[in-house]
């Protein structure tokens, strides 16, 4: 008969929940991550992290609660941590990535694939996702975490640390950028602004 020590169990424990609550979360966590860095490996890079820090803290996650949200939360942080690192130091060119941009072009990559991103990308077009992307960092998390994440006013307010007033004034003005940005590409598809 083999018995199991404390730390045994503990380890097992942790890969259960990273297995039941966790790890199902990797590809919305992937598309945050790259909806915030538009680079696959910084993307790649930011969910490995999480992950990392995950097993690091999960002694302070409850189980059962939700795991998207607490995820989602050290994503971010950890996105803005490299975010300020990045910022302190001179910008980089790597010549070998732009000399293989077009190889890269021209190549039949698949990359990461999510079926929410397809439809995503399917339902809008690329007009559509580029005002999503030139929004400024702090309006475009809050419309990815609401409008494409499906995540609760609340939930959002404790992922960005923000008030949920403040989340629902980004929310508006993000939203009415993106109406700003898009209304000239409406109106060629054929709609018309019902209110004047």
């Amino acid at each position: 008969m083999i018995l199991m020590t404390n730390k045994d169990e503990k380890v097992q424990h942790h890969e259960r929940v990273f297995e039941h609550e966790f790890y199902p979360h990797a590809d919305a966590l992937y598309n945050f991550a790259y909806n915030l860095t538009y680079n696959e490996d910084d993307a790649s890079d930011l969910v490995q992290e999480t992950y990392m820090k995950a097993y690091r803290f999960i002694d302070k996650y409850i189980e059962g609660t939700n795991a998207k949200a607490w995820l989602f939360k050290i994503l971010k942080n950890a996105f803005i941590n490299q975010y300020r690192k990045k910022s302190k130091r001179p910008t980089k060119v790597d010549f070998e990535e732009i000399i293989s941009y077009h190889d890269e072009e021209d190549s039949n990559y698949s990359g990461h694939i999510d079926l929410r991103q397809e439809i995503y990308q399917s339902m809008m077009g690329d007009e559509v996702t580029n005002a999503v992307n030139k929004l400024p960092v702090d309006f475009r998390t809050v419309i990815l975490l609401c409008d494409i994440e499906g995540f609760t006013y609340e939930e959002i307010s404790k992922i960005v640390d923000i008030p949920i007033g403040t989340v629902r004034s980004r929310l508006h003005r993000a939203r009415n950028m993106l109406k700003d940005k898009l209304s000239v590409y409406a109106e060629s598809l054929g709609f018309q602004d019902k209110r004047s």
